[in-house]
């Protein structure tokens, strides 16, 4: 298939699921439009000893679509500076240790949990893989994804400190992510003699500071620009300028886009619409990055529910996939629990914090687009699979309860 055909596809497939599941279903966009997606994909997959030629095509569309790269290199800056335009600089302010703990700290607490108790998952049935790809594995399943938190807590309506922790964490968290995704990844490949810890400081220095620094700059230019024009089409332009030539330019410098995207997202959300935008400009730049957002999180949760198709399955990583749902999830609580004894001295916490937040740390697209850049010398299908298992899970079941979950523990509070 050619990309025409492949976009066109996939537009008109999320439409019809969209129309869909608001007509008759009425769940959370995404959350609906990934479950139908889901439903499609297994009727297809069950369908294709009866209609092979249906099978294969579905199956075709399915592969020829490059997710990490169209994620990665595409939509993830629009999602994240979609997200981050809409986040009140100063709550995130008074929220900025609990953030800043819970995506450093509770990043390095969780991989670790996860990597050795899947290590020991795995030796239990038979397949010795070695601990450094299991500990690979969980830093690719740790960081809270930003576009499913995104998504999903505006229609969980949590209470508006603890979705600022939980937003905040999971837009801040990748710049860690990388830096531990990329050390153990070089690891992997060269031996663990090879990791330095001047290396490892070098490396977060570049990316996640840098990462920062470049998204001030980013946002600090579009203020300065936006300043001089009052036509709200160009305004539009110069914020989808920021966000394309802003994240690759943050490739070629080798610093986080993600991190660049968020920062600059906060920026032109709050400086910019405040401070340089007419009414008209504030309404129309708002209603543009919001269908940005909504179009692009439908389309992203439609590949996940495609992605099915092409996901090799085997019966027992599929079993050790099911357990480490539990794993992750007690990593998850440890991760939480820790960061949040050190803080409570100096600051005040939500009753039930740990337990909200522990279910409220969704996984999701970002996740299985770093499983699916392994290489298959790093077993890639098996953790392929168990991410995906865990991702569908946390999106479908943790992203649907979360709301009522949070509400019942705070009524009996």
């Amino acid at each position: 298939m050619n990309i025409s055909e492949i976009l066109t596809i996939t537009i008109v497939l999320t439409a019809v699921f969209a129309y869909v599941n608001h007509k008759f279903i009425k769940w959370p966009p995404t959350i609906g439009i990934m479950i139908l997606s889901l439903g499609c994909s297994m009727i297809l997959a069950a369908l294709g000893k009866f209609f092979p030629l249906m099978s294969d095509k579905a199956t075709q569309l399915a592969g020829s679509i490059d997710f990490r790269n169209v994620l990665m290199n595409f939509m993830l800056s629009f999602l994240l500076f979609a997200g981050s335009i809409h986040i009140d600089a100063a709550k995130l302010k008074r929220e900025r240790w609990p953030v800043i703990v819970l995506s450093t700290f509770g990043i390095l607490i969780s991989t670790t949990i996860v990597g050795g108790a899947v290590w020991g998952l795995f030796r239990m049935f038979n397949l010795p893989i070695p601990l450094i790809y299991c500990l690979l594995f969980g830093a690719v399943i740790s960081p809270t994804d930003p576009i499913a938190v995104l998504a999903i807590l505006r229609e969980a309506k949590i209470p508006l400190s603890l979705e600022v922790k939980i937003s905040g964490e999971s837009l801040f968290n990748d710049g860690v992510a990388v830096v531990v995704f990329v050390t153990l990844l070089t690891a992997a490949r060269e031996g663990v003699s090879a990791i330095d810890i001047f290396d490892i400081g070098k490396l977060f220095l570049q990316q996640a500071i840098g990462g920062l620094v470049f998204g001030i700059l980013l946002g600090y230019a579009g203020y300065y620009a936006l300043r001089l024009i009052d036509d709200y089409k160009v305004e539009v332009l110069v914020t989808i300028a920021i966000v394309m030539g802003g994240y690759l330019a943050a490739d070629t410098l080798h610093v986080s886009g993600p991190l660049a995207m968020v920062v600059a997202g906060i920026i032109t959300g709050n400086k910019v619409k405040d401070e340089v935008l007419s009414d008209t400009s504030r309404d129309y730049l708002g209603k543009f990055w919001e269908l940005v957002d909504e179009i692009l999180n439908a389309v992203l949760f439609l590949l996940i529910g495609l992605e099915m198709l092409v996901i090799k399955i085997n019966v027992t990583v599929l079993l050790i996939g099911f357990i480490s749902i539990g794993i992750v999830l007690l990593a998850r609580w440890v991760s939480v629990y820790i960061p949040i004894q050190l803080l409570q001295y100096k600051i005040r916490f939500e009753r039930h914090a740990v337990a909200i937040l522990t279910w409220g740390g969704l996984r999701g697209g970002l996740s299985v687009a770093l499983a699916l850049s392994l290489g298959n010398e790093m077993h890639r299908d098996e953790f392929v699979l168990i991410t995906y298992i865990i991702v569908v899970f946390s999106i479908l079941v943790q992203g649907l309860s979360i709301g009522s979950f949070t509400r019942r523990l705070l009524k009996k509070a």
